[in-house]
């Protein structure tokens, strides 16, 4: 007769992480932090415009809202019921099985990996156009931007070795002065665009086709991504079954309210801005300097610069806590389950993840490839695998509800619209890619198919271990209340 697992955890298996201390802001903060609202408001609407027009960007912004209010409520009642220290990989672990979960999770680690690139070449990039905008020399050089790409790594590996109480703060700060700098920059040019003999509804006629607005929500569904992240943190997390359901409720909200902000501000900027601003890489920068406001430009450099900061500090975050779930299950090397004997963060997961994070950006730079190139391939990379791990989290709600006896319709109903959605975005996207170039797309599949057969492998070679997948923070007896029964 089989014995009976014990109702409350002796140890938990995620033991070494600081537990049950963040408070409800540096939670909220870290999924803020990984959306980066600041620095994806001041880039990706002006891209969806490019391709759209004011009407369309603005429709695109409002569905790609609406897609990713759908995840947030499929992820809700998982993150309600579980301290997932792996977030959606550990979801999907419980709901779908550890053969689907490793999938899941490698491209969970490409999404969070790619957007952490992303934010140190844009780190690097915007930073040293500070140096342009002064004057000082009429291009950057790539030794330059290498330069501050690789200091920003260096700090970032600090500060999130040195204690997520600490890293959370800190990108809550910077994320906030960012915000702050940015809407101060979209009013002052919104006083400047507006003029009594400009209409400000020609910046809002409907010039975009079906499929141009297909391909303008899959751009701005990719503003949103990162909102999850903090189920990351469900095991450091003070009040994790609140704290967590709650930020990945409201971090989309306030993403969307500042996206539709941006992309209405720049669609009447923009509208009647010189050809080589609005053919610009990054038109809103452009925007400014053509106004001959270089200390609004620099300003606005510094925010963006300072919010993928942020954004690569959360991401990074997130990544190194599902490698650390995998270390400790067997998944990957052992040595990614430890934490700091001091500062109780996973640092083995740091310095590893951190060390690709910052070598893969420095050689595609290296190798000739301009870093508005580089960001763009990094942030479509990372949608991909964002979007991968939706999918499976997704599927995995209802089925992990069924097996606990909490299923409901509605549930159900949620499950299905949401991922009948998804693969029609990936649907398109993989139609975009088969029309302009298949190389990214080409990319993600051959990383998803290492990680599948990587799944494969462990089944046929190492079963334990692939059966040991799904680890998260179990109740302990100092949870329960001192009450008679729990004595």
């Amino acid at each position: 007769m089989a014995t009976p697992s014990a109702l409350v955890a002796t140890q938990s298996p995620v033991e070494g992480l600081p537990r049950r201390q963040l408070p409800l802001v540096p939670v909220f903060a870290q999924s803020v932090a990984a959306v980066a609202p600041s620095g994806a408001a001041a880039v990706i609407p002006a891209l969806v415009l490019a391709s759209a027009g004011g009407a369309g960007a603005t429709v695109a912004f409002a569905a790609a809202g609406v897609v990713i209010l759908l995840v947030s409520a499929c992820l809700r009642p998982m993150a309600q019921r579980m301290a997932a220290v792996g977030g959606i990989y550990t979801y999907t672990a419980r709901g779908l099985g550890p053969l689907a979960a490793v999938p899941t999770g490698w491209s969970a680690i490409i999404g969070y990996g790619a957007v952490g690139m992303a934010g140190l070449i844009a780190v690097g990039t915007y930073l040293s156009n500070i140096v342009v905008v002064a004057g000082l020399t009429t291009e950057t050089p790539t030794a330059v931007s290498i330069s501050v790409l690789i200091s920003a790594a260096v700090v970032a590996s600090a500060i999130m070795v040195r204690g997520i109480r600490v890293s959370a703060w800190v990108t809550l700060l910077v994320e906030c002065v960012s915000i702050v700098l940015l809407i101060v920059l979209l009013v002052l040019v919104l006083m400047a665009s507006i003029r009594g003999d400009v209409p400000v509804r020609t910046a809002f006629d409907w010039k975009s086709g079906p499929q141009d607005l297909a391909v303008s929500v899959v751009v701005a569904v990719s503003a949103f991504v990162g909102f999850e992240s903090s189920t990351t943190l469900s095991g450091e997390a003070r009040q994790p079954f609140r704290s967590v359901p709650v930020t990945i409720r409201w971090t989309p909200v306030i993403a969307g309210v500042l996206y539709m902000v941006a992309v209405t501000v720049l669609a009447i900027a923009l509208h009647d801005a010189p050809t080589s601003v609005r053919l610009s890489s990054t038109p809103f920068v452009a925007l400014l300097a053509s106004q001959h406001a270089a200390a609004l430009s620099a300003i606005l450099d510094l925010a963006i610069a300072a919010s993928f900061f942020a954004c690569t500090v959360a991401s990074i975050n997130a990544l190194v806590r599902v490698l650390f779930c995998m270390g400790r299950e067997g998944v990957a090397p052992r040595v990614l389950g430890r934490t700091h004997p001091r500062f109780k963060t996973p640092a083995p997961a740091i310095i590893a993840g951190m060390a690709v994070v910052t070598v893969i950006p420095i050689i595609v730079l290296l190798t000739g490839t301009a870093p508005d190139d580089g960001l763009r391939i990094f942030l479509t990379l990372s949608a991909c695998g964002y979007l991968g791990s939706y999918l499976s989290g997704c599927i995995a709600a209802p089925v992990l509800l069924r097996q606990i006896g909490e299923s409901t319709v509605g549930v159900w109903v949620t499950s299905i619209l949401t991922t009948a959605t998804l693969l029609v975005l990936f649907g398109n996207a993989i139609y975009v890619a088969l029309n302009t170039g298949a190389v990214l797309l080409a990319v993600y599949g051959v990383l998803m198919a290492i990680g599948v057969l990587y799944a494969f492998v462990l089944k046929v070679a190492a079963p334990e271990r692939l059966d040991a997948v799904g680890i998260y923070d179990e109740t302990q007896r100092g949870d329960l209340l001192n009450s008679v029964p729990f004595r």
